[in-house]
């Protein structure tokens, strides 16, 4: 891993709160959130999970709730424009 270097900052009294409290959420520091937020700049648009762990356990629960419910595993039955007409012979 590169060499850290230190850095100091300036920030509002709200920004230090949120800071504060966000650390505390997410159980690491102020400097990492800090880094974190650098990183996602520099990629916006990508999303990664805060707990890898906790994605893995809901990803495998979609997976398992898929395979509970029937209508998921079916292929569909209807086209779009079959609704759009059902839905205006209603008007």
């Amino acid at each position: 891993m590169p060499r850290m270097i230190r850095k100091t900052i300036h920030l509002y009294p709200y920004q230090a709160e949120w800071l504060k409290r966000r650390a505390k959420v997410l159980g690491i520091s102020q400097s990492k959130v800090i880094g974190r937020m650098l990183n996602e700049t520099e990629q916006p648009g990508i999303s990664r999970p805060c707990n890898p762990s906790a994605w893995q356990e809901e990803l495998a629960f979609i997976r398992r709730r898929a395979k509970e419910l029937p209508a998921l595993n079916k292929p569909r039955t209807w086209t779009r424009e079959e609704l759009y007409e059902e839905r205006l012979g209603r008007f």
